[in-house]
């Protein structure tokens, strides 16, 4: 007797999306693609879980077909100037030295820091850097300029085309307020090298780049990443359904679409517990969509509890609102919809929903829930 293969529930979330789970983004990718092809600094702009890191690495993972290097530094895992050191040495020795020197040449790569980094080989034969904290401030920021040296010169001497991709940007300014003018410093210079600067906090991202004021004034393209076309995301998850021996009512798609509104994660996420609630060979009902919904909203229960928990009266009042009907919260008329406090009121209470990434501006300047499944589990529990 043969056993028939297990499949797999074809969507994913909560990782970097790749290969079949990727969903479209084909102009955005061609676009990003060609840029640093030719060596253009490229700013991607999303909110978290818009799928800004899939995409870049879906561009990088082709260009590196074609042999370009490329060197990745997540500022969200580098709290302070050391960690960003180690981290930024460490995608140096992996990414770039280890592809193109010799074991023994690779020391010569370091030997040039001010501050020599302690290097550890774990028990997977990988190298870990180190930089000790007990040094005077002006030797870090020696050792990182010269880190950030290093990438173009490998590029000029192996006539190599490198990417440097820096995840969460904005965060180089809680590092140190003046390190942006060092790596525009360093990085104006370097023809050898694109650099990709993602961020996740569109205003500080906007600021960085577009402020006369400031060192990344005009330095880079910009790309904005929205919201996918429901139609696309439409087709997407009908071939997956169907590609796995599962259909989807026209209705229940629909009613899966109106939750998410085209948000990457979201959308992903709630496909995936709809896949779930469907057996093989039976189509999704829209009582299925439902079921998934309260399984999504069970699954992320704890987090908006603990985030409405912490809220104040009036940040409580602005995300019922919002969760009913995006809007303008200073207007008269939508805070007396609403019952919102005066707009000094509403302004202090807004501008921490903002920091934490609970709510959103929209380009029209109106304001809403930042989270498909919050403003869900506020119009279900906390309404």
């Amino acid at each position: 007797m043969t056993t028939r293969p297990t499949t797999h529930n074809p969507f994913t979330y909560g990782v970097a999306v790749t290969d079949d789970a990727f969903t479209d983004r084909g102009r955005e990718l061609a676009e990003l693609e060609a840029d640093l092809r030719n060596g253009q600094n490229v700013v991607v702009i999303a909110p978290r879980r818009y799928g800004k890191s899939s995409l870049v690495r879906a561009a990088l993972r082709r260009l590196a077909g074609e042999g370009v290097l490329v060197v990745e530094v997540d500022l969200m895992t580098t709290p302070t100037k050391e960690r960003f050191a180690a981290k930024l040495a460490k995608s140096i020795h992996d990414d770039l030295a280890t592809a193109v020197f010799r074991a023994r040449e690779r020391v010569r790569v370091f030997s040039s820091l001010r501050i020599a980094p302690s290097m550890t080989v774990d028990t997977d034969g990988r190298m870990t850097f180190g930089f000790s904290a007990a040094r005077d401030p002006g030797d870090i920021d020696a050792t990182i300029e010269r880190l950030l040296e290093l990438p173009a010169e490998i590029a000029a001497e192996k006539r190599k085309r490198v990417v440097v991709y820096f995840d969460e940007f904005q965060e180089v300014t809680r590092l140190d307020p003046h390190l942006p003018g060092l790596m525009r410093s360093v990085f104006q210079w370097q023809r050898e090298v694109a650099h990709v600067y993602a961020g996740s906090k569109r205003e500080m991202m906007h600021r960085l780049f577009n402020d006369r004021n400031e060192p990344f004034y005009r330095s880079a393209k910009t790309m904005e990443i929205d919201a996918i076309e429901l139609s696309v995301f439409a087709s997407f998850v009908r071939a997956q359904f169907d590609r796995t021996d599962r259909g989807i009512e026209d209705s229940s798609l629909d009613r899966l679409l109106a939750v998410t509104r085209g948000h990457p994660h979201a959308t992903q996420q709630l496909a995936y517990a709809l896949w779930e609630e469907v057996p093989e060979g039976f189509a999704a009902s829209d009582d299925d969509v439902e079921a998934a919904l309260r399984a999504v909203l069970r699954a992320e229960n704890a987090r908006f509890t603990l985030l409405w928990d912490s809220a104040t009266p009036p940040q409580k009042l602005l995300l019922q609102a919002f969760a009913r009907e995006a809007g303008r919260p200073f207007s008269n008329a939508y805070r007396i919809a609403h019952e919102l406090p005066p707009s000094s009121g509403v302004q202090r209470a807004l501008r921490p929903l903002l920091a934490q990434e609970l709510v959103r501006k929209e380009p029209d300047g109106s304001y809403d829930v930042a989270e498909p499944f919050l403003r869900e589990w506020v119009l279900a529990f906390a309404t």
